[in-house]
């Protein structure tokens, strides 16, 4: 049993690396990849992350509606890493590709190739989150596999942060379009390599896992499901504010702080928050889960304004403090989400008699991360463009304006927004014990009638 506990995380922590491998080179450098490598303006490269989103609008909940659709031998959402596991790493490997084209083709391009790449992303990433409420109805063990999950993903993201930009010059003998085009597709292979080992080893065996639902009936969880609203508003919020403030981080280390030689450092000490995540299981005995989330969201914004004072006084030791302590906090309102979306799917069949883990975890999850990202994205490229950024030039104290407002106070207002839904998530999780015993019950006599007929 032991064997089969370890087997589980590990594999659950493969599925989140996956994914990572290709999606983290798109949240960290997607952006300065459009505008400084690519060669498309600020403006455009903005209105391509908002239209994406406006993709994953529909995407998100048409995904959905196929995963409480799917039936097969091996369930309802392991399937998927088997199915998408190539398509996904190919169109990241196209998303970094640049061919000879007109600025409109470039725009083309980087918009169909960007769509496709985000699609797959929520095909093959909200498995991941659904996955969680069929492998243990044990709301304690959900907690500490979400943080085996966030182990992952810090360490893909260390690994990529630690690795592309160098991989990209070094492969690419000082000419970037070639060298993402030669590092894309070794990620790509690490890319299908793990999601196969999840496929491989993780088992669903909650009850309903192969019910077919209508898409009407499936709507049902979500009316009355106030939990679920919450994490969705302050997951969306926290998304927007995370993506920001690391797409903003090449302008401002290279720009404002001229040290550009610190965005790779910067962005591999997202591991940092790998600390407060492996605190999350020990926390969440002591503390409600809501005041947890809460002190984080509050941490994140306190760890804007520390970066304020830093770049008011050109002081880099004070930037990285703010830096650091913002994922710290990060880590934390970043895992919470994630484990508590299992105890929504819980609160959605207890009100409405509809388990639809696949419809809430694509909404819930994977639309907050995408369109945060798209938008986290967006924005700052909007308020670049807005106070006239141009690429590898010396910036105006206009433009400089514009990208301290992008990596410190956007994100700032942002984590405080998100902050606020949390606040009235208390009630919904004293609820859970006594959901829980009742959806038991609820199984038990289902069983028993079952067997009757």
């Amino acid at each position: 049993m032991q064997q089969d506990v370890v087997r589980t995380r590990l594999s659950y922590t493969a599925s989140e690396v996956a994914g990572q491998l290709v999606f983290c080179v798109i949240s960290f450098y997607l952006l300065k990849f459009y505008t400084d490598v690519y060669g498309i303006s600020a403006a455009a490269a903005g209105s391509i992350l908002l239209v994406v989103r406006c993709v994953d609008a529909v995407d998100a909940p048409v995904w959905g509606y196929v995963f409480e659709k799917t039936t097969s031998r091996w369930g309802k959402s392991r399937p998927w890493f088997l199915w998408l596991c190539i398509p996904y790493a190919a169109a990241g490997v196209l998303t970094f590709s640049t061919f000879p084209m007109s600025e409109p083709g470039k725009i083309v391009y980087a918009l169909c190739t960007y769509v496709l790449c985000s699609v797959l992303y929520t095909g093959i990433n909200t498995p991941v989150t659904s996955i969680l409420s069929a492998l243990t109805s044990s709301s304690r063990e959900r907690v500490t596999l979400t943080s085996f999950r966030m182990m992952g993903s810090k360490g893909g993201v260390l690994l990529v942060n630690l690795t592309v930009l160098k991989a990209v010059a070094w492969l690419g003998h000082g000419n970037s379009q070639r060298g993402f085009m030669m590092v894309m597709p070794i990620y790509a292979c690490g890319t299908i390599a793990l999601y196969l080992f999840a496929f491989r080893n993780l088992k669903e065996i909650t009850q309903q896992a192969q019910v077919r639902l209508p898409f009407r009936k499936s709507l049902a969880a979500l009316r009355g499901n106030t939990p679920w609203l919450i994490i969705f508003l302050s997951s969306l919020l926290f998304w927007i504010a995370f993506i920001a403030r690391i797409s903003a981080a090449p302008y401002f280390f290279q720009y404002v702080m001229h040290r550009p030689g610190l965005t790779s450092v910067a962005d591999s000490l997202d591991v940092i928050s790998l600390l407060s995540i492996l605190c999350l299981p020990w926390l969440c005995r002591r503390l409600s889960k809501r005041t947890i989330w809460a002190l984080s969201l509050f941490g994140s914004v306190i760890a804007q304004v520390m970066m304020h004072f830093g770049v008011a006084g050109r002081s880099v030791p004070i930037v990285m403090t703010g830096w650091v302590f913002g994922f710290l906090a990060c880590g934390i309102a970043m895992a919470i989400p994630f484990s508590i979306l299992s105890d929504s799917v819980d609160y959605g069949e207890w009100k409405s008699g509809v388990r639809a883990a696949g419809l809430l975890t694509a909404i819930g999850a994977a639309f907050c991360l995408k369109a945060g990202s798209g938008l986290g994205g967006a924005l700052p490229a909007w308020l670049l463009d807005w106070y006239s950024y141009v690429p590898n030039v010396e910036q105006t104290a206009r433009s400089l304006h514009g990208i301290e407002l992008s990596f410190v106070w956007l994100p700032a207002l942002c984590y405080a927004l998100a902050l606020l839904p949390v606040l009235f998530y208390f009630n919904f999780e004293r609820m859970e014990p006594q959901i829980q015993i009742d959806l038991a019950a609820r199984r038990a006599l289902a069983a028993e009638m079952s067997g009757s007929v």
